[in-house]
């Protein structure tokens, strides 16, 4: 009889412990639709891309990142952790060696081929690719749920929608802005309709020259460009932006935004990563689209 009751009283404890396992586990959707599973919120994160990384600091969950990407520079803490991937290349076997509970990648940077060896190798990985400017607010609300932040989370992506709401009242009904956005010089590279730029070209009620085009970032030709003749030319790059890039364009007296000295130049970081500091790029954007109307 007391061995019963004894079996009994573990038994008990045991069903009072499962509702607190189940409310600890975390479960949200990657940006492919993926379901990711967390038995409880995630302490050693390991960040496979730039925009990664931002986005989990912006949530304030910096110090459960165990590994990261190179050119992971922002906020500077960020320069503090150990690199596990160098130009989208992850060293696996770091990674495995660090026990991360959660791997975040870039799927379009790191490929679907790093997703699949990482999950082979029994890592719960969440896969990365905000292609819209809601999707950045999403990512902060998911990444502040993954690591036990959600409050944190849900603040940083209502300020993140209200500063786009803001900006969006702001240009509503501004005469249109023919714009070619210029990310590389050789080849010659621009944004398509589907890269987020786009979005933000749109946003401060700017057109794309090229939104017509599919890939994420096309080659044109200079021919292409001196046809569509656009009223504003945006150069950015993959670093600091360098000012010879628009300055080429003055070979080209015929352009409207030449003739107009409309040739800008912004800092890329701020506007081909989707992270927060994406609205501070989009302020600077609708800027010089601003004074082509002036």
């Amino acid at each position: 009889m007391a061995e019963r009751y004894r079996r009994g009283g573990w038994l008990a404890a045991l069903l009072l412990l499962l509702p607190l396992a189940v409310e600890a586990q975390v479960r949200v959707h990657d940006d492919l639709g993926h379901e990711v599973v967390l038995a409880q919120p995630a302490s050693r994160v390991v960040s496979l891309a730039p925009h990664i990384t931002e986005l989990l600091f912006a949530v304030g969950a910096g110090e459960v990142i165990v590994g990261t990407a190179s050119h992971s520079d922002w906020p500077p803490q960020a320069l503090e952790l150990p690199v596990v991937s160098h130009q989208g290349r992850p060293d696996l076997e770091r990674i495995v060696a660090l026990q991360p509970d959660l791997v975040i990648v870039w799927e379009s940077g790191n490929g679907p081929r790093t997703r699949e060896r990482l999950q082979a190798l029994g890592l719960t990985v969440y896969a990365s690719e905000p292609r819209r400017l809601e999707q950045i607010a999403t990512s902060l609300a998911r990444f502040g749920a993954l690591t036990d932040r959600a409050q944190a989370g849900a603040e940083a992506a209502a300020a993140f929608r209200d500063g786009l709401q803001a900006l969006k009242a702001d240009h509503a009904g501004r005469a249109p802005v023919r714009l070619f956005y210029q990310i590389w010089h050789q080849p010659l590279m621009t944004v398509g309709g589907d890269h987020i730029i786009n979005e933000v070209v749109a946003l401060c009620g700017g057109e794309n020259v090229f939104a017509e085009l599919r890939p994420l970032a096309p080659t044109v030709d200079t021919e292409a460009v001196l046809a569509a003749d656009p009223d504003v030319i945006i150069a950015s790059g993959l670093g600091e932006p360098d000012p010879a890039w628009v300055e080429g364009w003055l070979r080209w007296p015929q352009l409207r935004a030449v003739r107009h000295a409309r040739l800008f130049t912004l800092d890329p970081d701020l506007l081909q990563r989707s992270t927060p500091r994406l609205l501070e790029g989009a302020r600077q954007l609708c800027a010089a689209l601003d004074s082509a109307r002036s």
